[in-house]
């Protein structure tokens, strides 16, 4: 569902994949080939929300923006299921793992992976190619080369899996 909210509509690439139980709701820019699946909920009404390109915004996750902080998602981020972003930024190529929470002013790096069920608090930083976890997270080290080149393997998969849904799902009920 895709809501204007006070005269402004989310702006949404042509290709871009929206599930039918997703909400999209305001002040949202959803750039090419992203991806955004069921049950999340893009929420653009006190500031921006801008969504990279190859973005895959995954089932329940919550991204939503503070009058302070706008939300920027990088372009080939995976949000993971169920998570929640307020009010921060996370770098290309990061991967947000599926219950973590990032808060206000948080940074997240490029490359960085944060842990599932993490918690990063307000106004942190994970530096680039570093795994964060825990509540409060904080940084366990540095990515090796492999699990790096792994992650940066996901965005295809969900365009993919994207490509799929467009092509081959339909309400039937």
């Amino acid at each position: 569902m895709i809501i204007e909210l006070d005269g402004v509509r989310p702006a949404i690439a042509a290709d871009v994949y929206v599930a039918p139980t997703a909400v999209i709701i305001g002040n949202v820019t959803v750039k090419a080939g992203a991806s955004i699946w069921f049950g999340a909920v893009l929420r653009g009404d006190t500031g921006p929300i801008v969504i990279g390109e190859r973005v895959s915004v995954q089932d329940n996750a919550v991204i939503h923006v503070n009058e302070e902080e706008e939300t920027i998602v990088g372009n080939d981020v995976l949000v993971g299921h169920g998570a929640i972003l307020e009010g921060c930024r996370i770098e290309e190529g990061a991967l947000i793992g599926m219950g973590a929470i990032v808060l206000s002013g948080a940074r997240i790096g490029a490359g960085a992976l944060v842990a599932a069920g993490s918690v990063v608090r307000e106004h942190s930083h994970v530096p680039d190619y570093t795994l964060a976890a825990g509540v409060p997270a904080s940084v366990r080290g540095a990515l090796t080369p492999e699990l790096a080149a792994r992650l940066a393997e996901g965005p295809l998969h969900y365009q993919q899996m994207a490509q799929h849904y467009r092509s081959r799902a339909r309400i039937i009920g």
